[in-house]
């Protein structure tokens, strides 16, 4: 029996199948937040220097997200294939280092685990088909960015940019939404954000908005359409606010101190993927305009 119709036979087993390939994708997200912040900044010294004339750096090993093999960061004990199997090694292992029993970070399992049970979800919620597998990969691209925006502030164009392209590509063939609202709704997205940014900056002299988040929200719009857009924003604002100030309490941190933004835009784009429609008409039916 082909794929395509053992899964629309047996849907348990595509959101069966999600969750294990969910499960490895979260293993090298890892990887990805950890280091393609590196990478990038290796990356940019290169090019000031190359623009100031100045002479490199001596030759240095080589680090991609390939290599090195990962390797434990307190001893340097490289990570055996059975011990970097997705959830089940931290288990095995006890969350310690095999080698030196130093403790392993939570958040490599819990990576894992979000990845994994975020796309059984879409699976189950969408069913077999191209919506649901394109929504899947744009997924793991929002969970990568989200966290390297905590970890440094930064939603990297190599992550953003090409999903952007493939959300016009994916309209194009009218998967979510037309192209041309696709279209509008990236260069909605884009500069609605990109203008509040101006707007602060006038009224203010600093900076309010990080640029990165202008491309989010016209990567969300690329996918989404121009439609999802006042939802993501309404929504993205309201959890960014409330989340915002209970972590600069628990943080004892002043009002002054930048909170990344994209994982709230997100967030929220992902749920107004999902659910715009049926939230938007909740509210009309609520205010009584419907």
């Amino acid at each position: 029996m082909p794929v395509d119709e053992l899964f629309s036979v047996y849907p348990l087993a595509f959101v069966f199948t999600a969750l294990l390939v969910g499960l490895v994708v979260g293993s090298f997200l890892n990887v990805v937040v950890w280091r393609l912040p590196k990478m990038l900044e290796r990356d940019w010294r290169q090019q000031a220097r190359d623009v100031l004339g100045q002479p490199g750096d001596t030759p240095q090993p080589t680090y991609n997200l390939m290599l090195p093999h990962s390797q434990c960061p307190h001893c340097a004990h490289r990570i055996r294939a059975w011990e970097n199997i997705p959830l089940l090694s931290y288990l095995w292992l006890r969350g310690r280092c095999s080698a030196c029993a130093a403790p392993i970070s939570k958040r490599y399992p819990l990576t894992e685990l979000a990845c994994g049970l975020l796309s059984a979800f879409i699976a189950w919620h969408l069913g077999f088909g191209w919506a649901a597998c394109l929504l899947i990969v744009l997924t793991w691209g929002l969970l990568a960015m989200s966290l390297i925006d905590i970890d440094v502030g930064l939603l990297p164009d190599v992550l953003v940019l090409p999903l952007l392209w493939l959300g016009l590509i994916v309209n194009s063939f009218g998967v979510f939404v037309s192209l041309h609202e696709a279209l509008w709704g990236a260069v909605a997205g884009y500069m609605a954000l990109w203008s509040v940014f101006w707007l602060f900056k006038l009224l203010t002299g600093k900076d309010g908005i990080g640029h990165g988040d202008f491309k989010l929200l016209g990567l969300l719009g690329a996918w989404g359409g121009w439609q999802i857009l006042p939802l993501t924003v309404l929504l993205s604002s309201l959890v960014g606010a409330i989340l915002g100030v209970i972590l600069l309490k628990l943080r004892e941190q002043n009002t002054s101190t930048p909170i990344p933004f994209g994982p709230y835009l997100a967030i929220a784009g992902w749920i107004a993927l999902l659910w715009g429609g049926q939230i938007t008409d909740f509210y009309w039916q609520f205010v009584g305009l419907k």
